[in-house]
């Protein structure tokens, strides 16, 4: 598959290349910055995902997360975005699409933490997407939704801000179950994916 990111988009017949700047930003969310399509083939080499799971990118920005997977591996994939241009945008790529599993993929326009959490999902992307409040709420409404359909999850993080990595391994309930670093190639020790995983409370 094309590295890319201009020829992987248009592979796709999608838009998702530019870093907005202009977007009005706050110490609440962060700007829009795609997961760069490098980064996502070096963790998909060690992270299996596949057609039985639900993948719920929040902030997922212009959607490249979810055509990414919707094309590579058919799973369900849910993007939230709060801000109306970028969803916009992920509708107007949606249309566009040209990859496979277009009916796998759904976009919401809502808050990160008003977002109700559906039963299927079971794997959670963050892109450092908003403050460390927000996350805490995020993952208090997963653990909510657990309690009413026990399953076991997965939370990703990319380039993980070290109040979220704190707030995980902290949290009893999360264990680490996979690292995959990026420094080798954007010698940035903060490149890298973190996996957390939360079993079945029965387990």
């Amino acid at each position: 598959m094309p590295r890319s990111p201009e020829r992987y988009d248009q592979k796709l017949n999608i838009e998702t290349t530019d870093i907005q700047m202009g977007i009005h930003r706050s110490f609440t969310y962060h700007r829009y910055e795609p997961t760069p399509y490098e980064a996502l083939d070096r963790l998909f080499e060690r992270y299996l995902v596949d057609s039985d799971n639900h993948v719920v990118d929040f902030g997922c920005g212009k959607g490249r997360l979810n055509f990414y997977l919707a094309h590579r591996f058919g799973p369900r994939v849910t993007g939230i975005e709060m801000n109306e241009t970028f969803y916009e945008a992920c509708l107007k790529n949606l249309s566009m699409y040209r990859g496979k599993g277009r009916q796998m993929i759904m976009f919401e326009k809502c808050l990160a933490e008003e977002y109700t959490i559906p039963e299927t999902a079971n794997v959670f992307y963050f892109f450092n997407p908003f403050s460390i409040d927000i996350f805490r709420q995020v993952v208090s409404n997963i653990l909510f939704s657990i309690e009413q359909h026990d399953r076991p999850i997965e939370i990703v993080l990319y380039y993980p801000a070290p109040d979220f990595v704190f707030f995980l391994e902290n949290h009893s309930m999360f264990t680490l179950k996979l690292e995959v670093q990026l420094d080798e190639y954007e010698k940035n020790a903060n490149e890298r994916f973190l996996v957390y995983e939360l079993g079945l409370s029965a387990s």
